[in-house]
């Protein structure tokens, strides 16, 4: 069995122009991971896109006896009406011991959406296309209280596409038929098409609140590398629950620094904290300014699966 598996990646795009060769899935607003299970007793091993072991974190994942199997997939938190939530799943990504993990499970129950099949006893299933692969995980039929192999569809993206927005869901996957799996590269065979504007940034600093915020944070200065550059975004000052807050200010002031650690142009407002660019954010906002700002930006959560250095402005191809 292989070890530490990179995910494979996908480029931000609009919808591909012939779509009968492409397979279309549901975009799922979670923690990307990969499951690796190979004994009899159906332990499970989950790592995140920094191969970080964060099997402990979900506990219900567990059991999958007689799976001799690496698959890709997304870690999930549903909402009241069955949707993924990201904001819902920080309550179980940040916990870092096991009896509160154990208090969490019953609030905030997960699920792993099952996508892809990268390896099944003893054969490596990288080098086929994408249909067979999908076939392959569809036939160990994960499904359960905890698990879920999402069906998908051979083109007719537009409608696929146009049902996320109406239930509010994040977008579409798209996946060339023939692709391989190619783990760790963002290559042009998978497309993510959003249907929200929403990225990872990179918090280079705070701007501390007033009224009942005067203690903490009133926003977020927020950044993405370009080459060895670190450009400024803009600022988050909305999307905060107090937990957020409180964890916040506290991996800022331990990340605290004097100079600035953005590149002009353009340049963050006077009378700001600075910090270690190190902590990833995930941000929902409506476009960007011809300035390169982020115009009404919110706060969506911490990610702690991707490091800093990899978060660049997303552009679609």
């Amino acid at each position: 069995m292989p070890e530490h598996i990179v995910p494979m990646l996908a480029r931000l795009s609009t919808l591909p122009g012939n779509e009968d060769d492409w397979g279309f899935e549901v975009k799922w607003d979670g923690i990307r991971a990969i499951l690796y299970s190979g004994n009899r007793k159906g332990d499970i091993t989950l790592e995140n896109r920094n191969l970080r072991d964060i099997t402990f974190k979900y506990p219900e994942l567990h059991p999958l006896d007689g799976l001799n199997a690496v698959v890709d997939g997304e870690i999930v938190a549903l909402d009241e009406k069955g949707r993924p939530s990201f904001e819902r799943l920080q309550a179980r990504m940040h916990l870092s011991t096991v009896p509160a993990v154990r208090v969490r499970m019953d609030d905030v129950p997960v699920r792993f959406m099952a996508f892809d099949l990268i390896w099944h006893d003893g054969r490596d299933l990288t080098d086929l296309p994408y249909t067979e692969r999908r076939a392959a995980l569809e036939a160990l039929d994960l499904n359960g209280d905890c698990w879920q192999t999402p069906g998908w569809r051979r083109g007719d993206g537009s409608a696929l596409l146009d049902a996320a927005r109406a239930q509010a869901l994040e977008g579409v996957m798209a996946k060339r038929l023939e692709s391989p799996y190619c783990p760790g590269k963002r290559t042009k065979h998978w497309l993510k098409i959003k249907v929200k504007q929403n990225q990872e940034f990179v918090v280079g600093g705070w701007q501390p609140g007033e009224g009942r915020r005067e203690n903490t944070i009133g926003s977020l200065l927020l950044g993405y590398f370009d080459d060895a550059a670190f450009r400024y975004a803009g600022k988050v000052g909305t999307g905060f629950k107090e937990p957020d807050l409180a964890m916040l200010i506290k991996e800022l002031k331990a990340r605290r620094r004097t100079s600035s650690p953005f590149a002009p142009p353009p340049a963050p407002p006077r009378g700001v904290m600075f910090a270690e660019p190190e902590l990833v954010a995930e941000i929902e906002f409506t476009e960007w300014t011809r300035e390169g700002i982020l115009r009404n930006p919110a706060y969506k959560g911490l990610r702690d699966d991707k490091p800093a250095q990899t978060v660049v402005r997303e552009v679609p191809t």
